[in-house]
């Protein structure tokens, strides 16, 4: 009975945070959508990739503030206030003394790429460091406690003052800055909200017992991180110094646009998933049913709409971008086509942590970078939509490492698991080939704006039927999640 309720409130607290992590998250990258496509319009190429080219640099300097200890502090069953305070200090002395660093060291980085103005820009940027310091341990308490509501409105209040801040510096002719104070202003939104919301407050403890527990699971994470950034960072680093600022700028546009689909379709549930697995790592039979759920029902949503970026980039990228950037429209043709992929690494990536073996991601992790650093050199002076094609084929030659992984640690049927994605994957064909005809009949008389609108219409119209013909139990379901998902928003308004 006891076990009935538990699984109950487990239950309720996951649709709970899926919803706020769902308003959080969409509304947090609508906004930046539309921010955005003004800032696009207003600036050019080259200072988007001037930008790019600072959060190189930025990126990889935030990794090292927090230790991994904030996934440590969510993964942990029992936590104590020592793990929170010493995690805090911990933090907030790091950050403060990167800060430091990379405003004496920001030099190095301008004349690596030999581009002077980069200094000014990675030292002012260089502040939000110590923002993180401040913030990280809050953030994980909260995301502990499901909390989820407290930080979406925190993220969207950050990201409309920020976007303010971005669009009226760019109105007034401050170029690259305007992404500078769009970030800054942003990230002082956040810490100010943040420890609002927050009960928490750190006392003026330190523990080397406490701090060497999370250390022993958070260096793993923070290794991936470093890893990670290799692997997602590396292309821009290459394209930037072979290439230079102007192509760095459309890919960079094209990259955003890529993690802007993730954020909303992936990373909402993702984020949940990894309390929720935590919770249930005693109980492998709920686990694997949680992970069969959350895949399925975020590939209905996911597949459709990563697979038919291809044969709307044109439409979308001169309605909403202009015909300034117009080459980065094969760049988000090919980058669309890695969204599968994701999906089912982001879930993988959850368990791993979830039963606490970050090591092993941390290799899978290793093999990612190494494949990808190696394609991007091999092709980078072929041109941007090359390192982009590297960049796919990789993922989808890596794809069976990360199952192998996912198999040996919770022991799923791997063809039961991949006949989850068949349904999704047909329909999303249908859909694809409505779109392709539309686009065929209609493209020669009407404007891109329209007939992305019409063609848009249609391929939903059609996912929707195609879905609810050739799988009508799976097609009630989401209906019924659907439902409960609007009545829990209702009784939240």
């Amino acid at each position: 009975m006891e076990s009935s309720k538990d699984s109950s409130n487990l239950r309720e607290k996951a649709v709970k945070s899926v919803i706020w992590t769902a308003i959080e998250s969409w509304g947090r990258q609508a906004v930046s959508l539309v921010v955005f496509f003004i800032l696009a319009r207003l600036l050019n190429p080259e200072t988007f990739g001037l930008i790019a080219l600072a959060y190189i640099f930025i990126e990889f300097v935030q990794i090292f503030i927090d230790q991994g200890f904030s996934v440590a502090i969510i993964q942990r069953q029992e936590i104590h206030t020592d793990h929170l305070d010493t995690a805090f200090w911990t933090n907030l002395g790091i950050s403060i003394l990167l800060t430091l660093l990379s405003l004496v060291g920001a030099g190095l980085a301008a004349d690596f790429f030999k581009q002077p103005q980069l200094i000014p820009i990675i030292q002012w940027l260089s502040i939000s460091f110590t923002f993180s310091g401040l913030s990280s341990v809050q953030q994980a308490v909260l995301e502990r406690r499901f909390a989820f509501k407290s930080l979406a409105i925190r993220s969207l209040l950050a990201v409309i003052i920020g976007g303010i801040v971005g669009i009226v510096m760019a109105f007034l002719d401050f170029g690259v800055w305007s992404l500078v104070g769009q970030q800054l202003s942003s990230s002082l939104v956040q810490l100010l909200v943040l420890w609002r919301i927050s009960d928490w407050r750190p006392g003026f403890k330190f523990s080397f017992i406490h701090a060497k527990e999370l250390f022993e699971f958070g260096i793993n994470i923070c290794a991936f991180n470093i890893i990670n950034f290799i692997n997602r960072r590396s292309d821009d680093l290459l394209i930037g110094y072979f290439l230079g600022l102007v192509a760095l700028g459309y890919y960079s546009v094209a990259y955003k646009l890529l993690l802007v689909m993730m954020q909303v379709l992936i990373s909402t549930t993702a984020k949940v998933a990894l309390p929720i697995f935590s919770r249930l790592q005693g109980e492998p039979e709920r686990l694997v049913s949680a992970f069969y759920n959350a895949t399925q029902f975020t590939s209905l949503i996911v597949f459709p709409i990563f697979l038919c970026v291809p044969v709307l980039a044109t439409e979308f990228i001169k309605v909403f971008f202009g015909q300034q950037w117009v080459q980065s429209i094969p760049v988000l043709q090919v980058l669309s086509l890695i969204g599968p992929v994701h999906l089912i690494v982001f879930y993988n990536n959850s368990v791993i942590l979830a039963l606490g073996k970050p090591s092993w991601r941390l290799w899978i992790q290793v093999v990612n970078t190494v494949t990808n650093v190696v394609g991007f050199a091999l092709v980078v002076k072929m041109g941007i939509v090359a390192v982009a094609s590297a960049y796919v084929v990789r993922g989808y030659l890596i794809l069976p490492l990360s199952l192998f992984v996912i198999n040996k640690l919770i022991k799923i049927n791997v063809i039961n698991y991949l006949r989850l994605y068949i349904v999704p994957l047909l329909a999303s064909g249908v859909m694809i080939g409505t779109i392709l005809l539309t686009k065929y009949f209609l493209g020669s008389f009407i404007p891109a704006s329209i007939l992305l609108a019409i063609a848009l219409l249609l391929g939903i119209s059609t996912y929707i039927l195609t879905l609810s013909v050739i799988s009508p139990k799976l097609f009630r379901q989401l209906l019924d999640l659907a439902g409960s998902l609007n009545m829990k928003i209702k009784k939240k308004a």
